[in-house]
């Protein structure tokens, strides 16, 4: 073996190296980040917990919350979190086309999320049980509220990333990425357990 090919093969490994440490260190950030908004939702929680009998004299959880509409959107997010794992495999696999589709599948479950929940807090408004009715409502509607803007964030990112495979293959930094963004959803799914727990199934006794 020449000179100039060991150069070549110690090159590519240092490269490769050096994009696999980028890689950790985005992945241990984006730890941090979780973490951070794990904190958040603590915080958001333990305010609802709280102020949970403070409503006011004015409506509660029984008489606002509709167990259809809330199962649905409780059935919707478990579907996207599978979805997401069967994304998860295609990655693995290498199959550049499973993998859009099964986002494609975990968004349109996503949007259906968001719309069934903003559906729900437009029709409390209009019915008088706003965030500004009670202590109660208004812890409701923040950590409900909360939630909801971070799917919306995990949709937008889901698209663009979707379009990011669709284009530009499964390279090692896209299927990070996609990792990433698999944490963050899976993570919003727990969240909403939690909500559904804690938040509605109280309410509906």
């Amino acid at each position: 073996m020449t000179d100039a090919v060991i150069t070549a093969n110690h090159g590519d490994e240092t490269e490769a190296e050096a994009a696999q440490c980028a890689i950790g260190e985005k992945t241990y950030g984006f730890w941090l980040c979780l973490m951070s908004d794990a904190i958040i939702f603590a915080l958001l929680f333990a305010i609802f917990v709280v102020m949970a009998h403070d409503t006011a004299d004015g409506p509660a959880g029984h008489t606002l919350f509709r167990l259809p509409r809330i199962f649905a959107e409780t059935m919707l997010l478990l579907a996207s979190s599978a979805t997401f794992g069967f994304a998860s495999v295609a990655i693995a696999a290498g199959q550049r086309r499973r993998v859009v589709v099964w986002l494609g599948v975990t968004f349109l479950l996503g949007l259906g999320f968001v719309a069934t929940e903003i559906s729900e807090l437009y029709s409390m408004a209009v019915a008088n049980a706003g965030p500004s009715q009670s202590r109660y409502l208004s812890a409701f509607f923040t950590l409900v509220g909360t939630h909801g803007a971070h799917v919306g964030v995990g949709l937008i990112w889901i698209a663009l990333l979707g379009c990011e495979v669709a284009l530009r293959g499964l390279t090692p930094f896209v299927a990070s990425r996609l990792y990433r963004l698999g944490l963050f959803w899976h993570f919003l799914v727990i969240v909403w357990i939690n909500i559904f727990s804690f938040v509605y199934l109280p309410g509906l006794l």
